[in-house]
């Protein structure tokens, strides 16, 4: 299992975050996702064997919004 965050853009409503979880749950190899709302930061856990940071990165910007590994 790896773990990554990612810097979210703002986020204003808690309605974002879930949206945000909900696709990037919906993607094979996701073991969790932690919301950090408070400091729209995503914690990721999952098996790198199966999906990678990038393909993560990509649902995140599909769905409409921006976001960096830290």
């Amino acid at each position: 299992m790896t773990t990554i965050t990612f810097q979210l853009e703002k986020l204003t409503c808690p309605s974002c975050m879930q949206k945000i979880i909900d696709n990037v749950n919906e993607l094979t190899g996701i073991e969790t996702i932690k919301n950090l709302f408070d400091r729209s930061k995503a914690r990721v856990v999952f098996e790198d064997n199966k999906i990678s940071e990038e393909e993560i990165l990509h649902k995140i910007e599909e769905i409409g919004y921006s976001a960096k590994k830290i």
